[in-house]
């Protein structure tokens, strides 16, 4: 009897060791209680300076609490304050082109989408010219500039989406000019209207492509309601014109035909460097509307782990909280964007590495967990950490980054934003090819993805960075119907039916990958001809 016992208990022991001894793994049914804890409607859509905010930054910070992170704000809070300014449009604005001494109103939502992040009472265009700018790239590292000169002070700035090189087919004088189909800074909206302020025009209108823009318009007209945010800027006039905005392709073509012009032949012309702007002859824009503009706080909600051995060098683990809240109701009378896939789902994969982390050694390096504000609104919390860090960017190992993460089974593929750009990724392709997966570049590079979520702002600083897309292989049906049906809508809601243990591999893949790296004394890089290099070169004394 004494035997037996004796034996049970070894077999315990060995089996607790096992336990133990076992690799810490990514748990899917705890990543979707995550996920549809924070799509519920309490939160509100997860807007910055809402209720539906306060929610859920606490909620986050308890989950970290829960973990035994430690806070990693100022002054032992897990919170990073991020002043904002949050203009809100009172109601549609009365937007007109004028040709021919004739009026032409343009329906608020249906035609136009304008706005304004400028701290005044009324934004207010009378009268002005229009000139077509072509792709509005003033480049001069790729010998490209579509401006020549022309002065646009008092002019609206109508300008293309994505890059010169978008549409250009391969045999093309500018095939490649702007990495072909990856759209390049840019190719990016914030980049267009941040060029109309430098040049110092009274607005910018872009044209709305489905393709080049990566999402339709109703994307736009959703969101176009939602109060706009900015960081407080001493002189907001050097970041924005007085009014941005969207006009759809077929109001551009029907303006240029009124005015004599050919737009698709403007438009074949735009993608050449010899291209010069082109006034539209005889037309006026004139908008006006309120503006309410106020000082809010919002918050970047941070935790930590402190290295055991070298705990000044960090490896950023982040996701966005935030959503798009209360907006445009959809057919079912539904205003609250739940945002589960975008992005629930990359604040449930920092939790799961914090789990994990905590469940393991303390790694050599210390790893902070980053849960950003106002990514919807331009990346502004993440802008807000990069140029406010709390701890040294030069000393910033690397940041891994996610951002919408897919339900449903594994595929063989796991996509890479930003494919080639570091070779952060090469300790990734190594785990992947050991596993049987395969890293591929971005299927829809057209979109921008690499310039559109939190990891950049660290990255033109110089971090080098790792973000991994699971599920967006472009091949799957998923994928598809996201993007067209639920990217920055209602329907972005929780389903009962997900489940997402194709998630889980992928996770676990980055996961080992990353604490790999937080126990070594590797330091990822770009890669050459990255436009990051010379800048994470320019500290390289500091990680010797």
């Amino acid at each position: 009897m004494r035997k037996s016992v004796l034996l049970a208990a070894v077999a315990s022991l060995a089996a607790a060791s096992a336990l133990a001894a076992a690799p810490p793994r990514i748990d899917p049914d705890r990543f979707g209680g995550y996920v549809r804890e924070l799509a519920d409607d309490r939160y509100e859509g997860r807007a910055p300076a809402t209720p539906g905010e306060a929610r859920t930054i606490a909620w986050i910070a308890d989950q970290f609490h829960r973990l035994g992170l430690e806070p990693a704000g100022p002054n032992g809070s897990y919170f990073q304050d991020v002043p904002l300014m949050k203009f809100t449009r009172k109601g549609p604005a009365a937007s007109r082109f004028s040709l021919g001494g004739q009026d032409w109103s343009l329906t608020p939502g249906d035609d136009i989408l304008v706005n304004s992040i400028r701290p005044v009472a009324q934004a207010r265009v009378d009268g002005a010219p229009l000139v077509f700018v072509g792709y509005g790239v003033h480049a001069p590292e790729r010998q490209w500039d579509d401006f020549k000169g022309v002065d646009l002070h008092g002019k609206i700035m109508v300008v293309l989406v994505n890059d010169p090189d978008f549409e250009a087919p391969a045999g093309h004088p500018t095939h490649d000019r702007f990495d072909g189909q990856a759209m390049t800074y840019y190719g990016r909206w914030t980049y267009k209207f941040e060029e109309a302020a430098r040049q110092g025009a009274a607005g910018v209108l872009i044209v709305h492509e489905t393709a080049g823009a990566g999402y339709p318009w109703t994307t736009l007209q959703n969101s176009d309601n939602t109060p706009k945010l900015d960081i407080v800027r001493d002189d907001p006039a050097e970041h924005s014109a007085p009014v941005q905005g969207w006009i759809q392709r077929p109001v551009a073509e029907a303006l240029f035909r009124r005015a004599g012009l050919d737009f698709a032949a403007l438009k074949e012309a735009a993608k050449t460097p010899a291209f010069r702007p082109v006034e539209i002859p005889g037309a006026r824009f004139s908008t006006a509307f309120e503006v309410d503009a106020q000082r809010v706080l919002t918050h970047n909600v941070l935790a930590r782990i402190t290295g055991r051995r070298h705990p000044d060098e960090t490896l950023i683990v982040s996701g966005h909280w935030d959503g798009l809240g209360r907006a445009k109701p959809d057919a079912t009378g539904d205003d609250i964007y739940n945002a589960a896939i975008d992005n629930a789902t990359g604040v449930a994969a920092v939790l799961e590495f914090a789990r994990l982390f905590r469940q393991g050694p303390r790694p050599d390096r210390t790893i902070l967990f980053a849960s950003w504000t106002a990514e919807e609104a331009g990346l502004l919390g993440a802008e807000y950490y990069a140029t406010h860090p709390l701890r040294p960017l030069e000393t910033t190992v690397g940041n891994v980054n996610f951002d919408s993460i897919l339900p449903g089974p594994a595929d063989p593929n796991i996509v890479i934003i930003g494919y080639g750009k570091s070779n952060f990724q090469d300790w990734l392709e190594r785990a992947a090819k050991a596993a049987g997966r395969t890293l591929i570049p971005d299927p829809a590079p057209q979109a921008g993805a690499f310039y559109r979520s939190d990891h950049f702002p660290l990255a033109r600083r110089g971090v080098p960075m790792l973000f991994p897309s699971a599920g967006f292989t472009g091949a799957s049906e998923a994928s598809r119907d996201y993007v067209k049906n639920r990217y920055h809508q209602p329907s972005d809601a929780w389903n009962p039916a997900w489940r997402f243990d194709g998630a889980a591999q992928d996770l676990q893949l980055a996961f080992d990958v990353t604490r790999r790296l937080a126990n070594s004394r590797d330091w990822p890089g770009w890669n050459p001809g990255s436009e990051f290099g010379a800048v994470r070169e320019a500290s390289a004394v500091r990680r010797r």
